[in-house]
């Protein structure tokens, strides 16, 4: 232990902390615009680049230094507040805005802008200084899921720090020198030209509109206003915990009847819910597995329901897919079931239904354009928006979200398992799907719902080995690209010993996905929206997918047998080799 003085007081601290975490310990806020809380996934961030977080070192002649990347030391003097600081803040601030395009009325992140913020805090009402004005073209309009616009962009490297460090895809980094230092592409390519994942966790971290996803809201109204198409919506897990959020919820209060009033309140036709489609993923993965158990592999069964991780492994892990499921992700197998099983059924041709998913994450937006996910009956999925989008086209409609009245889903899409609910959260998918396997392998329904605790939470890799008629199958989970690569990399080396892996691209799984409500760096947010999953996977009277009655009925009237031809020609794809650098 060291002591210091932190604003007058003395205090007693551990070696080698920072003075910004020193700092938030006390519950003193520091502002800053390049720092992010990484502890929670294993990462810690030292970068001092913004210089917003200076305070002052009142025994050094009251030298200014940076918080966030300063180690306190025995008998420092800080003070965090002096005039000094808060000007130099201020001053920051304002350099930072010389530089910064004067349209942020324009941009979708006006009011989850850090650097809007933290000038409002700072007392900055107009600019004192004009920069260069340096202006970048906008780079990444050919993105399905990500913008990117390097003139809003201020340098403070968190996107490169995600992106490198954390994800380990390096598709951005620093380029060119002085006024035309930007982030981004080398060889200003397009993001699509590159091993870019499409994950979208650059622009959780980025305080600006420097990088946003590419918004569908227009495209979703025009359908709406379309009185010749029929306009269903399915909502995913992770969805119904988070969009509360925009309208003052606490994270992980499950929203799900008023999500569904209001988007029947917005024009949809139908709403219904991707979890069904979760169950049906199971149905089809689960019997997968079981087939790999019955004849002898190929190990591990890799789960494919994030596509981040699909573009990962396509570019980077090719030689990965023999063992990835051939089934689709839950939105794309109900956009196949809406647009054939339910077309029939109110006696529609799929070329008249537009089926739009509310989902957590942009790379979605990605996933809906594969060649692979179109059949003779178009697209799968029509239109992707984000659950901020979804909270945007409620603000736009003036909708009052606290008061709508609760509604259910339709029928026959709407009835799901809690094993489909739990989707959402890292782990959840792979417990799924052992709850059913179990049951299928043993036939024991007496001894309750199976519950994998050591597979739940933010461990980069977690593992367990169940025991099943007395054979044991070794489980892993991980989330987070970065712990992705580490464990491929076993599997790749031949030291695996697993059965199945599921893998999710976003830390915390689908409720960290960048379509969410942005945590701006609180990870306990994901920790309350993964509490939301599970308290409500418990509460339901269901809680094994392959028990759904629709999901029974489905195969009885219309798909036939589990894995056979018709199954598989709606519900399962294939995957190819991308080589990008």
């Amino acid at each position: 232990m060291i002591t210091i003085k932190l604003n007058g007081k003395e205090i007693s601290v551990k070696e080698n902390q920072t003075i910004y975490n020193i700092c938030k310990e006390n519950h003193i806020e520091i502002p800053t615009l390049c720092h992010l809380n990484l502890h929670q996934i294993g990462y810690f961030n030292m970068s001092g680049s913004c210089r917003v977080c200076s305070v002052e070192l009142k025994n050094q002649g009251g030298k200014l230094i940076t918080s966030c990347n300063t180690l306190a030391t025995e008998g420092m003097d800080i003070v965090t507040h002096s005039p000094k600081a808060v000007k130099a803040r201020k001053s920051v601030v304002e350099l930072l805005l010389s530089d910064h395009p004067n349209d942020c009325l324009y941009c979708h992140k006006n009011d989850n802008c850090e650097l809007q913020s933290m000038a409002s805090d700072l007392g900055v009402r107009k600019r004192r200084f004009m920069g260069e004005q340096t202006q970048f073209p906008i780079n990444d309009q050919s993105s399905p899921s990500i913008v990117h616009d390097p003139n809003k962009c201020i340098l403070c490297k968190r996107c490169e720090t995600m992106c490198s460090m954390i994800q380990t895809v390096k598709a951005l980094g620093s380029k060119d020198r002085g006024f035309h230092t930007q982030v981004g592409p080398v060889f200003d390519m397009n993001l699509t030209d590159t091993v870019c994942t499409s994950c979208g966790q650059c622009l959780t971290v980025c305080p600006t509109g420097a990088l946003m996803e590419k918004t569908n809201i227009d495209n979703v109204w025009d359908a709406l206003q379309d009185k010749r198409k029929i306009v269903i919506g399915q909502t995913a897990p992770a969805v119904r915990v988070a969009l509360g959020e925009e309208f003052g919820y606490e994270p992980g209060t499950d929203v799900t009847g008023k999500m569904v009033g209001a988007m029947k309140e917005l024009g949809f036709d139908y709403v219904f819910d991707t979890n069904f489609a979760a169950d049906l993923t199971i149905v089809e993965e689960g019997n997968e597995l079981l087939e790999r158990l019955q004849t002898g592999g190929p190990f591990p069964i890799i789960t494919s329901c994030c596509p981040a991780w699909v573009n990962f492994m396509e570019s980077q892990f090719s030689d990965m897919i023999p063992l990835v499921s051939s089934a689709k992700s839950p939105h794309q197998m109900n956009g196949a079931v809406i647009k054939n099983y339910f077309a029939q059924k109110i006696g529609v041709e799929a070329k008249d239904i537009v089926v739009v998913s509310i989902m957590p994450c942009v790379a979605k937006k990605y996933e809906s354009n594969r060649e692979e996910l179109t059949g003779e009956w178009g697209k799968d999925v029509d239109i992707v928006i984000t659950t901020r989008e979804l909270g945007r086209m409620i603000k736009e409609a003036a909708i009052g979200f606290t008061e709508m009245p609760e509604l259910n889903f339709d029928d026959p899409l709407g009835e799901s398992t809690g094993g489909a609910t739990i989707f959402g959260a890292t782990g959840g998918v792979i417990e799924a799907a052992l709850r059913s396997v179990y049951e299928k392998l043993t036939g024991n329904e007496d001894m309750g719902v199976l519950e994998f605790e050591e597979l739940r939470g933010w461990r980069g890799i977690k593992r367990t080995t169940v025991n099943i008629l007395g054979t044991d199958y070794n489980i892993a989970v991980t989330n987070g690209l970065g712990n992705v690569r580490k464990l491929m990399e076993e599997v790749r080396s031949g030291k695996s010993n697993l059965h199945a892996i599921e893998v999710m691209a976003c830390p915390g799984g689908c409720i960290g996905g960048a379509g969410q409500p942005y945590h701006h760096g609180d990870y306990s947010i994901l920790d309350k929206r993964a509490k939301g999953l599970f308290d409500k996977d418990r509460s339901q009277e269901l809680r094994v997918s392959h028990k759904n009655p629709d999901v029974l009925k489905l195969y009885e009237e219309y798909l036939g047998e589990i894995g056979g031809e018709k199954a598989h020609h709606l519900l399962h794809t294939h995957y190819r080799v991308e080589e990008k650098i």
